[in-house]
């Protein structure tokens, strides 16, 4: 048999795994989404998640099919790693926008699709819906339909308050966000 016709046929089964496995990691997070009560909105963060983590594994399987030799491999992803990680240290910013992403979407009260008030004083109040939370900025849809963009880091330090949206039964929630950990 041909080297080559091995090695496509390898690939072959590496991308047929990958889609499998991507199906069944959909329907078990999906299950556990309607299971849980927890919101969609999660659940597309979640699947993104695991999308790009089951991609870079099968590209890294597939890179060893077709001869790319493991040290290598680990010289490239080593690089890559301490690339990225002299860009975070030189911007401090960006580690604690980062930071602070992922406690707004573990923890804070406020989720995707949610109507919100952000109390910056007495003079000037900010409303929106939540329309993106990702790892750096949090995207607002002003009821003029503009688009604002804060900062993570921002955002989390900020005095919000929930609107309860017709949908829902949850009353008007104020919450005080002073996490401040870097």
């Amino acid at each position: 048999m041909n080297h080559f016709f091995l090695k496509a046929i390898e690939s072959l089964i590496v991308l047929v795994c990958y889609f499998v496995i991507k199906k069944i990691s959909f329907r078990i997070i999906n299950k556990t989404l309607s299971e849980k009560f927890i919101q969609e909105s999660r659940g597309v963060i979640i699947r993104k998640v695991v999308n790009v983590i089951l991609t870079l594994i099968s590209l890294v399987f597939i890179l060893l099919i077709w001869g790319v030799k493991q040290s290598d491999l680990a010289v490239l992803i080593g690089s890559v790693f301490t690339i990225v990680g002299v860009a975070f240290f030189a911007q401090w910013s960006l580690l604690s926008n980062i930071t602070s992403g992922i406690i707004l979407f573990f923890n804070h009260s406020v989720k995707l699709n949610d109507s919100i008030i952000i109390l910056e004083g007495k003079d000037y109040v900010l409303e929106g819906k939540i329309i993106n939370i990702g790892l750096f900025f949090i995207t607002l849809e002003t009821p003029n339909t503009e688009t604002i963009t804060l900062p993570n880091n921002i955002f989390i330090l900020k005095s919000v308050k929930k609107i309860a949206s017709k949908n829902t039964n949850l009353s008007n929630t104020t919450s005080n966000s002073t996490f401040n950990e870097e």
